[in-house]
């Protein structure tokens, strides 16, 4: 692996949470909390996301397998849900759950990959262009446009949905981004070969 696609996969091995940000503005910014561990019996690169409100840790709003890889010279970032993903539900702190996760539990999520450079010390992506990564929520459609910043320090977030025929934001962020703290670190867990160069 490249040393870059390294760096990535280091930054995001951890666990994040706003509690800072929601506590100083709470009717703005939900208290949320984002974890990020690697699956090393998956391809190279293959990390669980399980992104939660704090007040319910075990019911994850949204569970992904990611995997970050370079294609082309560019950093990028696949982006797969899980059939049945209740099944898995936890998983993020249930290492026997974890590995049960099969390469045919993974559904590519179409137009739903995030494009990654490198800035500063950290990384920034986001959501590949063409407004084809389309999530169902609160029971309309709406394609997603996502970015996050991360570094040492932590990770900057934005998400929002918009109807695919208008382009009207329908939800996400309207005060600027969510603002996440390191509070776990995962790298530990890396397979020494996917960071090898």
């Amino acid at each position: 692996m490249s040393s870059s696609l390294a760096r990535l996969l280091q930054l995001l091995s951890g666990g994040f949470s706003n509690q800072s940000q929601a506590f100083d503005n709470p009717p703005i910014y939900a208290h949320i909390l984002v974890k990020f561990r690697p699956l090393p019996h998956l391809a190279p690169g293959s990390l669980l996301l399980e992104q939660s409100y704090a007040i319910s840790p075990g019911t994850p709003y949204r569970i992904r397998v990611l995997r970050a890889e370079r294609r082309d010279g560019d950093l990028i970032i696949h982006n797969q849900a899980l059939q049945d993903e209740q099944r898995f539900w936890g998983a993020i702190e249930d290492e026997e759950r974890r590995r049960s996760i099969a390469e045919t539990d993974l559904l590519p999520l179409e137009g739903c990959t995030y494009v990654v450079r490198e800035v500063g010390e950290g990384f920034a992506g986001e959501v590949e262009p063409g407004c084809r990564c389309l999530v169902e929520r609160k029971g309309s459609l709406a394609y997603l446009v996502s970015s996050f910043e991360i570094d040492s320090r932590g990770m900057r977030t934005i998400d929002r949905g918009h109807d695919p025929a208008t382009h009207e934001q329908l939800w996400g962020s309207l005060a600027g981004p969510f603002e996440f703290e390191r509070t776990d670190d995962y790298r530990a867990e890396l397979p020494p070969a996917w960071l090898e160069a």
